[in-house]
């Protein structure tokens, strides 16, 4: 289970950890946090020392009610930062966090490796078509609506079978216009309910059935924080608990604030299957 990233073949059938680089101002987590320049590579230069595979770049927060930023907006806030990270670390593999395929474009073009889009182009009816044009390996997750109006469509009639049917559809578009390389992100606390959350972790085992590479982003969430009575600023041994069952449950990729604890949690699970 391999993806071509910028000519390298990265096997995901062991799993592989990929650091959240927010350049936003307002990500529920660490949205403001980096300053200037050198904040922004300190961290970057962590994040690869601590063992990230892929460093995830957004400028746009996708946390509920999350205020509307334009286009121009978003470009004007990443397309610097890319330019920064690849002129000091040129082998960082970036993935770019976004659902505007003119970003996506614009970012691979400047060096990014992949796209990484909340709406499996569902918010951009160019996205599938840009992924194909550019060769690049593209993440789906499920999610309904937008970030402004996700929270008020938590309804399904069987919240399992609806997603992995979400997903079925549109890896079908995806493929016919020749996209291979595909992943899938089930998005934790998108459209779902705190209950909904952790129904979905428990039947995780079951989206091994779609047969693409499996992306779980748990960290610091409020299913995390909410259900322990903290705050996501508290959240990290949370998250290690329940990255290690996705683990458990094969997940490919775990998207995370902390990447030591989880570059953890991926070496005591593969510690376990050894002895299994």
């Amino acid at each position: 289970m391999t993806i071509n990233c910028k000519g390298q073949l990265i096997d995901l059938s062991s799993p592989k950890v990929m650091g959240i680089l927010n350049i936003t101002p307002d990500s529920f987590y660490d949205g403001g946090l980096y300053k200037d320049d050198s904040e922004i590579l300190n961290q970057v230069e962590n994040i690869l020392n601590e063992g990230a595979t892929f460093i995830d770049v957004g400028a746009y927060s996708s946390r509920p009610n999350a205020d509307h930023v334009s286009e121009d907006e978003e470009l004007k806030r990443i397309l610097p930062i890319v330019d920064l990270v690849l002129k000091e670390f040129p082998e960082t593999l970036l993935s770019i966090d976004t659902f505007r395929s003119t970003v996506a474009k614009q970012c691979i073009e400047a060096g990014a490796c992949m796209i990484n889009d909340i709406s499996a182009g569902k918010l951009d009816a160019n996205m599938l078509q840009t992924i194909a044009n550019l060769h690049v390996p593209y993440i789906m997750m499920h999610m309904r609506g937008t970030p402004q109006t996700m929270r008020q469509q938590t309804n399904y009639d069987n919240l399992v079978k609806d997603v992995i049917y979400y997903f079925s559809e549109r890896i079908s578009a995806a493929r016919n216009l020749g996209i291979t390389d595909l992943i899938i992100d089930p998005g934790f606390g998108f459209a779902k309910t705190l209950e909904q959350n952790f129904e979905l972790l428990n039947k995780l085992e079951l989206f091994k059935m779609i047969e693409k590479p499996l992306l779980v982003g748990v960290s610091r969430k409020s299913m995390i924080y909410k259900t322990l009575q903290t705050t996501a600023k508290n959240a990290l041994n949370g998250t290690s608990v329940l990255n290690t069952v996705a683990l458990q449950k094969r997940a490919s990729i775990l998207r995370v604030h902390d990447v030591k604890e989880a570059m953890e949690c991926v070496k005591l699970v593969k510690k376990l299957e050894v002895r299994s």
